[in-house]
């Protein structure tokens, strides 16, 4: 069977036997891959600790029927260990790898990989708070996926905005027209913080309220897990440290 070489991200990992791992990446050319990791529970493994989540590996893999077996992995991002020693990073790390996963399923490609690399390695250097970078990071992941939410107009009508009512499973803001009753309003600055987590305007992010970013990534929340058809695990954690991770 024949080998091949990429970039990826480690999502996720599982114990199989005494001493290996099944561990899921998403690779910039093949989208995700699931494969063993072989003896890399040992103390001896030459590359377990680089099969760790969240971390960005050089990676050989040689093809199997069903899963394929990693061969060789050099390091290209060492995240892992600063981001899983920070609650809140790690929660938003966490949120953001769930939701790559499952977008994965339905389409992938390098953008998304390199979409992802660049949320964990500016989470890792603490360039932005942890929920401000899984936010933009969401919003954005769902727009490449084609899902991105109507900000300025009406979802439904595409009436110009802004709109005050927010419907997730409407496809974000939608006029009065076409609100549902008793949908849920947005204010007009957590609109303005979607739209700028969305763009990727981190001097209007980091410079807004915590309350507006509190606003924001929970209508995100909402949105993504409308759209992915799944809640994201992750999410669960929100709040316990204060706040959307």
């Amino acid at each position: 069977m024949p080998t091949y070489r990429d970039e990826a991200v480690v999502l996720r990992t599982h114990k199989l036997g005494e001493a290996d791992r099944i561990v899921t990446l998403l690779s910039r050319q093949h989208g995700k891959v699931r494969a063993v990791a072989k003896g890399v529970r040992r103390t001896s493994s030459k590359f377990g600790a680089r099969l760790e989540p969240f971390m960005v590996v050089d990676a050989q893999f040689y093809a199997g029927r069903s899963l394929d077996i990693v061969q060789q992995a050099d390091s290209i991002g060492s995240y892992g260990a600063v981001i899983a020693n920070d609650y809140d990073r790690y929660t938003a790390a966490s949120a953001m790898v769930e939701a790559a996963d499952r977008i994965a399923e339905a389409e992938s490609g390098a953008q998304q990989y390199y979409l992802l690399v660049g949320a964990l390695r500016s989470l890792s250097r603490g360039e932005h708070p942890p929920a401000a970078i899984q936010t933009s990071y969401l919003l954005r992941a769902m727009a490449l996926s084609g899902w991105a939410p109507a900000l300025d107009e009406c979802a439904r009508c595409a009436a110009p905005g802004p709109h005050s009512a927010f419907v997730a499973q409407l496809g974000g803001s939608v006029c009065g027209n076409c609100a549902p009753a008793g949908s849920p309003k947005a204010q007009a600055q957590t609109l303005a913080m979607l739209r700028a987590l969305l763009a990727g305007d981190w001097g209007e992010v980091d410079d807004a309220p915590e309350a507006d970013l509190h606003s924001a990534s929970g209508l995100a929340n909402a949105y993504v897990q409308h759209h992915l058809e799944r809640g994201i695990r992750a999410f669960s954690q929100t709040g316990r440290r204060g706040g959307a991770r």
